[in-house]
């Protein structure tokens, strides 16, 4: 395969990247636990990983040699190594007031279910699933400042 053609998965991995950085960024500003640089990661590496199956899928070098790719099956590799991730970024209190990092945790989560989008070649999706993300990450937290929603851990 020509390396103008092994290029062509780029810009959905930059895409990506792009849209895991805002999300990123909203968790940087929050000070939690992965910010912008993971979430930019998680949300390339997917794009990369769905891409790179895409590629091979049509790589004639691999016609007739036996070789499957499920790219469902690579979306659950990628969601089993996220939540591997995921899970670093949840602390238990010693003090016992509760659990910190779910929301980042599901964030990382997300930013992979939109690196996997945009990898399938779903840009205007991936584009709204990540505004969705950020309002939910934003709007939501102004609503419980202002009592009109339960918080999401109400205090002891």
């Amino acid at each position: 395969m020509e390396w103008m053609e092994q290029l062509r998965v780029l810009p959905a991995v930059v895409y990506a990247m792009a849209l895991g950085g805002a999300i990123g960024y909203e968790r940087e500003l929050k000070d939690r636990p992965a910010g912008f640089r993971t979430h930019m990661l998680v949300a390339g590496t997917s794009a990369l990983l769905l891409g790179l199956s895409r590629m091979v899928l049509e790589d004639d070098h691999y016609a007739g040699t036996g070789l499957r790719i499920d790219p469902l099956r690579l979306v659950e590799a990628v969601v089993a190594g996220v939540s591997f991730i995921g899970a670093g970024t949840i602390f238990a209190s010693r003090k016992g007031d509760g659990v910190q990092g779910i929301t980042t945790a599901a964030s990382l989560l997300t930013v992979a279910a939109i690196g996997i989008t945009v990898g399938f070649g779903y840009l205007a999706l991936g584009f709204a699933i990540a505004m969705l993300t950020l309002a939910v990450l934003t709007l939501l937290r102004w609503f419980e400042r202002r009592n009109l929603v339960a918080p999401e851990d109400p205090p002891k």
